[in-house]
């Protein structure tokens, strides 16, 4: 499990996370919601050590992060950030080679090429492994980070905007992978989300935020209610029930 214990963040005399204290269960997904400038990615940061803390603490499995050595925390917490743009032409398969870095050290063993091949396998990517990057459509490249993430093979998996940039058919396919890896190999996901509808019908529980601080959190059902949402975004919502999904109708 990870805890969150009154952290809090300030650019200058600006709070950007106030206070904020947050428990996520292992074998979720858990996502973050809520308006523009809410401190989602912030407080995604500071729990992945991206960030240093004004104050709080932060345990993941009982131990505070600042007594994680950098080398054992990469073996239990892997981290997609919004912004994934490489200055080097790489191959899907060199990049999902990266994700065993903090297992091998550079140097791949025969567990390595394993645990790669079984990453591009999950992913659907074999075909793909040896194409380069800049070849690749968005939801293809999306695809071979997460299969990067696999191969480091975590307990933890943070995405900051996996959808940033990819189409309906793409996000739905990231959301619907994101689903299976918790269901099916038992992984912990935390992401940061602006679309309400994937977070209401991929999750299970959600964070809400509002001017840095968490105003509601619960299981998707608890979050889901128009009340609850015209607060979080101060507008009108109509929830609509498709396929015992609960859908957010808001335009």
């Amino acid at each position: 499990m990870i805890e969150v214990r009154n952290v809090s963040k300030a650019y200058g005399s600006q709070k950007v996370v106030h206070d904020v204290s947050v428990k996520i269960k292992r074998g979720k997904i858990t996502s973050f919601i809520g308006p523009n400038g809410a401190g989602k990615s912030t407080l995604l940061g500071m729990i992945t050590r991206l960030l240093g803390r004004d104050s709080g603490e932060v345990y993941i499995d009982g131990k505070e992060l600042d007594s994680w050595e950098s080398s054992e925390l990469a073996k239990v917490i892997a981290i997609l950030k919004q912004s994934n743009h490489l200055n080097i032409r790489l191959s899907v398969r060199d990049l999902v080679a990266f994700g065993r870095f903090p297992h091998s050290n550079g140097k791949l063993t025969k567990e390595d090429n394993e645990k790669i091949e079984q990453a591009l396998a999950y992913m659907k990517l074999e075909d793909l492994q040896n194409k380069f990057l800049d070849q690749l459509s968005g939801g293809q490249r999306q695809r071979a980070f997460i299969a990067m993430v696999l191969a480091q093979d975590t307990e933890y998996i943070f995405l900051d905007e996996p959808l940033n940039n990819l189409d309906m058919k793409h996000s739905v396919q990231i959301m619907k992978i994101l689903r299976k890896i918790t269901d099916e190999l038992g992984k912990t996901v935390i992401l940061v989300i602006h679309d309400i509808n994937f977070a209401s019908c991929y999750s299970d529980e959600i964070v809400a935020l509002q001017n840095g601080e968490v105003v509601v959190r619960g299981e998707v059902d608890e979050i889901i209610q128009a009340p609850v949402l015209s607060d979080i975004y101060d507008m009108k919502f109509n929830i609509q029930e498709v396929n015992n999904k609960k859908i957010c109708v808001y335009f």
